[in-house]
């Protein structure tokens, strides 16, 4: 392999690890609040996608004011959904709420194949954001460069929101224990509320950047980047802000590098991502910077 493929191989492997990791992001901070793999996270993406692609097309809005409405209202749905389908399960078990989580993203994928079609769309790039950069024998979009420099910025904002605001210290403490923060006078509705739409808004930035780095919406195009962000979160140690980043980054770098250095493999590398996921699990379940701890059941 020459020295320009493989920088070409690490570009790109940087971008994917980038989209990795911001959605893994939201996947860990809602699983470090209240315990729950929030397996409706994936399709938020879709919906931003979506919002943003008909406000562009129908709306003909500014593409950073239909982005904008994207955000926000995908922030508003993931709040949504944990009034409506998380928090009057608080207190069952935790099979239950993970299947009302399942039963969120059925919905919602089904949902979009029936208001709106199966049949994949193109999504508008703006011009102003995508244009091609050429580096002696390297070409590569814009964006390779965006999305890492975005999720840097986003991971900076998240780690100064949990480590240095108030609301920050409400979610650590309501993530230790919710019955000690409520006596603390801690409102632990409006921490867990607050987690899902900052989650649910990081869904929606990766959802758009996905759809401009791979220029198609489609209603069920949050399943697989869904999967691989929460094998990414379990990877990196699933709880754990630095570690979802960490192991986004991995597993991005992972993938690619296995098409590049074993291209007649190249058709298992979604399989490649569920092997790791069944390692970590095995030899070191708390993930790369996690910790094993027992849960009480």
């Amino acid at each position: 392999m020459s020295m320009d493929i493989l920088l070409q191989n690490i570009a790109n492997s940087i971008t994917l690890g980038s989209l990795y990791a911001l959605i893994a992001i939201g996947y860990t901070m809602v699983y470090g609040i209240i315990r729950l793999i929030n397996f409706a996270h994936a399709d938020l993406l879709m919906v931003a996608a979506y919002i943003a692609f008909y406000g562009i097309l129908i709306f003909t809005l500014p593409w950073w004011v239909a982005f904008l409405i994207a955000i926000a209202l995908t922030a508003l749905l993931g709040i949504s959904i944990e009034k409506v389908a998380y928090k009057p399960l608080r207190s069952s078990p935790r099979i239950t709420v993970l299947i009302s989580a399942i039963g969120v993203s059925f919905l919602l994928e089904n949902l979009g194949i029936v208001a709106i079609g199966a049949r994949p769309k193109p999504f508008p790039r703006p011009e102003e954001l995508v244009w091609n950069i050429h580096l002696g024998d390297i070409s590569f979009l814009s964006l390779t460069i965006i999305i890492p420099i975005v999720t840097f910025i986003l991971l900076a904002a998240i780690i100064f929101l949990v480590k240095k605001t108030k609301i920050g210290i409400a979610m650590r403490a309501v993530s230790k224990d919710v019955e000690t923060a409520g006596l603390m006078a801690v409102d632990a509705n409006r921490v867990i509320s607050t987690t899902f739409a900052v989650g649910s808004s990081l869904a929606a930035i990766g959802g758009i950047l996905w759809s401009m780095q791979y220029p198609q919406v489609d209603p069920l195009m949050g399943v697989f980047p869904g999967l691989k962000c929460f094998i990414a979160a379990v990877l990196g140690g699933i709880g754990s802000i630095p570690g979802a980043m960490l192991g986004g980054f991995v597993l991005g770098f992972l993938e690619i590098m296995l098409v590049a250095f074993f291209p007649h493999i190249s058709g298992y590398r979604d399989a490649f991502a569920f092997v790791i996921l069944i390692l970590i699990l095995l030899f070191r379940p708390g993930g790369i910077l996690g910790e094993n701890v027992v849960e009480k059941v």
